[in-house]
This record gives structure tokens, C-alpha cells and sequence, in this order.
């Protein structure tokens, strides 16, 4: 798989200017990609093993991207503001960066098929996506992200 996360300038809901992929501050980075609301359950479900895992190494960040039509961007006052309304937390507001683009090319340039779930990607920091699965949580999910971590940072340390 050589693909890279395509090249963005968005904001986070704290309202901090992001150029994607440069910006990510991780060595490597997990991306939980959602295209509708009803899908926060699916990445809710990620939270606690993400912050486990960020917790246990500096090197790994996470960040979730809602991502929106470009003729939403019309309305991203409402839209950013009622998310960052219903997120008390300031971490996860700083971690969630809401993309309004051509979700069509997005999601061909990342090689996303569809939008009927939430797609995780582990990328480096250049933007090369390592890993990747979809769909929510299971352990044999998160032992593969997990390897894939180690496998990457030790290959680096070398």
C-alpha cells in the first residue's frame, strides 16, 4: 500500500489552523475518519484504547476527522460550533478537526469505498498511511494497530 493522506488546510473545533498532513504532531498518527453523526458510536468505541495507546508512547498521536461535503462549509460556524458545544473536553476538541472538501476525491485518494463506516488509519508523519481497518472496535483490530506501532517506530529506531 503506498498511499498518502492528501494535503488539507481546515481548523480544529478549537479553532487552530491545521495543514494536514505536516501538522499531524505525532511520529505517527491515528486518523478515525467518519462521514455521518451516528457514527460517533463506532469511534467512541476506539476512545479509551487510543488514549491508552498515546498514553504509553509520545510518539503516536490521535485525531478524529469528521469529514463534510465542501457546500457545508457554508454552515461551518453551526456545524463546528453545536460539535464543539457537545464536546466539554478541550483534548478532544483539539484532536477533532471537522473537513469540508470533495468527499469524493478524499475518499479516492485515500482508496475508501464507501462511506457506510468510519475508516483508521495509522500514518507517519510525512502522511504514508502504514495500517489501516475500518469499522468499530475489536481486539484483533487493535492488536494489529498495536504491531503495526511497534513494527514502525522500532524499524525507525534501527
Amino acid at each position: 500500500m503506498n498511499i498518502t493522506f492528501p494535503k488539507i488546510s481546515t481548523v480544529n473545533l478549537e479553532g487552530v489552523k491545521f495543514e494536514l498532513p505536516g501538522d499531524f504532531k505525532g511520529k505517527l498518527n491515528i486518523i478515525i475518519i467518519a462521514f455521518k453523526r451516528e457514527q460517533q458510536d463506532l469511534i467512541d468505541e476506539w476512545i479509551p484504547f487510543m488514549e491508552g495507546l498515546v498514553n504509553k508512547n509520545q510518539n503516536l498521536a490521535y485525531y478524529e476527522l469528521p469529514t463534510l461535503k465542501t457546500s457545508y462549509s457554508l454552515f461551518r460556524g453551526i456545524i463546528d460550533g453545536g460539535m464543539r458545544a457537545g464536546i466539554p473536553d478541550k483534548n478532544a476538541r483539539e484532536r477533532t478537526i471537522t473537513l469540508y472538501l470533495n468527499k469524493k476525491a478524499f475518499m479516492k485518494e485515500l482508496d475508501i469505498p464507501d462511506e457506510k463506516t468510519i475508516y483508521i488509519l495509522l500514518i507517519n508523519k510525512e502522511g504514508k498511511i502504514i495500517w489501516r481497518t475500518r469499522g468499530g472496535y475489536s481486539r484483533e483490530k487493535l492488536f494489529d494497530l498495536e504491531n503495526a506501532i511497534l513494527f514502525d517506530l522500532q524499524t525507525k529506531e534501527r
